[in-house]
């Protein structure tokens, strides 16, 4: 990247992305739960005439904006990785409906060496937010941004875990995410990953979809969701997820052994 390239990142900030129309079914749903470790005993999560749509599930019908960024050339494709998600929910989601989305790019940070952009994802029924980590774009005299959010200095509350599938990853990029790092070795390895890995939204609804049950609530309560990727995950990985709950609020960390590869979570149930 060129410094042209990086004294130009801030100027992306407040870019429109456009505005599209999105439609999903029941089965798109169902899909989805199971992608991220639904049961067949979660009825209301797995059987359309019970079905209750799972609020991250919001994440795969927005997931064209970060890429419309990309395909932009506002930073380079090959390098830049997905290093925090926020969503906000408004509004359940029905079980089948359209939704129109509005994305645009919110804040970008310069963090020296690379740049952080923020792609802001609107409708009625949510509000996501994607921060991608550009390497090679800092440099343009932007704020820094944020820090990232300590972990809670008190014992924690809970202790779980998340037992990822050797087929997650190949199952979850059927909802949209079809990054060829995910299922293809060559890709992933030209990513600086040894195999391919798992979606990092999976990983963090799988980790929403355990915290429910642990906390004694339906994940279709979720009202608000953030986490910070440290590492990837790949298919098969057993995840240690420790939380601090605060009634139906907690923050939570997931570990995969001694490694952190969510930090920063916060979770809220209605």
């Amino acid at each position: 990247m060129t410094a042209a390239h990086a004294r130009a990142a801030g100027d992306w900030r407040g870019q429109e992305l456009g505005t599209r129309a999105v439609s999903y079914d029941e089965r798109d749903a169902i899909l989805y739960a199971l992608a991220v470790g639904a049961t067949p005993q979660e009825l209301d999560l797995v059987f359309e005439e019970r079905l209750r749509v799972l609020p991250t599930f919001a994440l795969t019908l927005a997931q064209w904006a970060p890429d419309a960024l990309g395909s932009q050339a506002a930073f380079d494709v090959r390098t830049a990785v997905h290093g925090s998600q926020r969503l906000e929910v408004l509004a359940p989601l029905p079980r089948a409906g359209r939704l129109e989305l509005t994305a645009r790019v919110g804040d970008v940070w310069d963090k020296g060496t690379a740049a952080v952009f923020e792609v802001v994802v609107e409708s009625e029924a949510f509000v996501a937010t994607w921060s991608l980590f550009a390497p090679g774009c800092g440099g343009f005299g932007g704020e820094r941004g944020p820090s990232s959010p300590g972990r809670p200095d008190t014992p924690a509350g809970l202790r779980t875990e998340v037992v990822t599938a050797a087929n997650q990853a190949a199952l979850y990029r059927l909802l949209g995410d079809r990054h060829h790092m995910h299922i293809d070795p060559d890709a992933a390895q030209a990513a600086g990953q040894p195999r391919p890995f798992l979606h990092g939204l999976c990983t963090l609804a799988a980790t929403t979809l355990e915290l429910a049950r642990s906390l004694g609530t339906h994940p279709a309560d979720l009202v608000e969701l953030d986490g910070r990727f440290s590492a990837p995950v790949f298919p098969g990985d057993r995840l240690g997820v420790t939380a601090w709950p605060d009634g139906r609020t907690a923050s939570f960390e997931v570990t995969d052994g001694e490694r952190p590869v969510v930090s920063g979570g916060r979770v809220r149930f209605r």
